[in-house]
């Protein structure tokens, strides 16, 4: 009878432990017609890419812990020279913010290192001592409903009259000139105490409404490193990107020496005067030496799909418990309805309505259910999970090749008609 009970046991175990982890199969295995997306989406993207909407793109969808579909699209570059790759990495832009800094701030919360409520001035000194701040709270700012203005150029303290001030930037590094913005390009180390300071005295809105804002991401890197004593990077590597198997996921991809190509985004004709690739594309992070919590991550469209896997699991990845689930359920939920605001703390979530809205105007698809979260990023980046549909999507592209004035990502909704596509095709 023991004998028998512990083999049940042990059989269940490893059934739970084959499901923690991400697993190829077909559409068909979760009750998805296969030959209806693959007609859909294929449509999709091949209408996108005539559209110049982007050239090219990685989509990955995994339903019920099954990665049912995972392909690329079209080239790096509208030369059609280097096709995209499954592999291949992209600059993820805003949605660094979810998957770089936000981990780290829920297991601080949930270790009791933070506090949802208390003044954020409680761990960024500089605030106590500013009387629109001090009483702002990291959950008002995690929301976007702090009154915080939406974005600062840094760019304009280095440049002046199109010209480069030297006593900001330099060609070759040094202990003073260490931060890397690009090849042969070297932020002085101390300008982030200049990022910090403009930032500090920027304007409040009195009025608490949902206003996006991505300046206190640039903060959270120093929080986590004070509160952790440990290297922002360094404990996200070992806290999360490593135990995930997470082999791409992370900053400064030229410096790793990967085998991936990595897709280049803008040509830059303000700073760089050159096509960025391998180096953040947002200038703030830029100046930041590509280390910073509103961008500056790289990766797969698999490493992405690991980390949203864990989340809709509940905290739970390949054996490990990296989140308790009462704080992913804290920070997925929506925290001030009354304030028509959509937002989680960190986590975009869907319009109000949005099951009641167009392909055309929705955001995400219709069908994503209200517990559902993600993020996008303006390199033409989209990652969602949806717990009740146990689904997660991944879509990586560079729309801002070779300029971020093409919009015909946004103008025909693309991210969102694939994204519906996989909830259409239920058999």
């Amino acid at each position: 009878m023991l004998k028998n009970l512990f083999f049940a046991v042990s059989f269940l175990l490893s059934s739970q432990l084959v499901l923690a982890q991400l697993e190829y199969d077909t559409p068909e295995s979760v009750g998805l017609n296969a030959g209806f997306i693959r007609t859909k989406i294929d449509s999709i993207i091949q209408t996108g890419i005539k559209q110049e909407a982007f050239p090219g793109a990685q989509l990955l969808v995994a339903k019920k812990g099954k990665i049912i579909f995972h392909k690329a699209y079209g080239y790096h570059t509208y030369d059609s020279i280097n096709k995209v790759n499954l592999n291949d990495i992209y600059d993820l832009a805003s949605v660094t913010k979810i998957v770089g800094p936000l981990p780290a701030l829920m297991k601080l919360y949930e270790e009791g290192k933070l506090d949802l409520d208390m003044p954020f001035s409680t761990y960024w000194e500089p605030w106590k001592h500013k009387k629109d701040k001090k009483h702002i709270t990291l959950r008002e700012l995690l929301a976007h409903q702090s009154g915080m203005q939406p974005y600062i150029v840094f760019l304009n303290s280095v440049t002046k009259n199109g010209t480069v001030k030297k006593r900001f930037v330099k060609t070759e590094a040094s202990t003073r000139f260490s931060n890397q913005m690009y090849n042969r390009i070297y932020i002085k180390n101390r300008f982030k105490n200049k990022v910090f300071r403009k930032i500090n005295r920027s304007k409040v809105h009195t009025e608490k409404t949902y206003k996006y804002s991505g300046l206190a991401s640039l903060i959270y890197p120093k929080i986590i490193e004070t509160l952790t004593e440990t290297s922002y990077t360094q404990y996200l590597q070992n806290n999360f990107y490593k135990p995930l198997g997470c082999e791409t996921l992370g900053y400064l991809p030229s410096k790793k020496h990967f085998k991936n190509a990595i897709v280049p985004t803008e040509y830059d004709s303000i700073f760089r005067k050159t096509l960025v690739k391998g180096w953040v594309h947002d200038e703030n992070a830029a100046l930041l030496g590509g280390i910073s919590g509103n961008a500056g991550l790289f990766g797969s469209a698999l490493d992405l799909a690991k980390y949203m896997q864990m989340l809709l699991q509940n905290g739970n990845y390949n054996s490990n418990q990296f989140l308790k689930a009462s704080t992913i359920n804290e920070f997925t939920k929506i925290q001030y309805p009354e304030n028509n605001n959509r937002r989680g703390l960190g986590f975009d979530k869907p319009l109000q309505g949005n099951d009641t809205l167009s392909l055309k105007t929705a955001y995400p698809a219709p069908k994503a259910s209200f517990k559902s979260f993600g993020h996008s990023g303006f390199t033409g980046t989209f990652v969602w999970a949806d717990p009740v549909n146990d689904m997660v999507f991944i879509f990586l592209s560079n729309r801002v090749y070779p300029t971020r004035k093409n919009r015909n990502i946004y103008n025909h909704n693309i991210r969102i008609h694939l994204q519906q596509t996989f909830y259409d095709a239920a058999n």
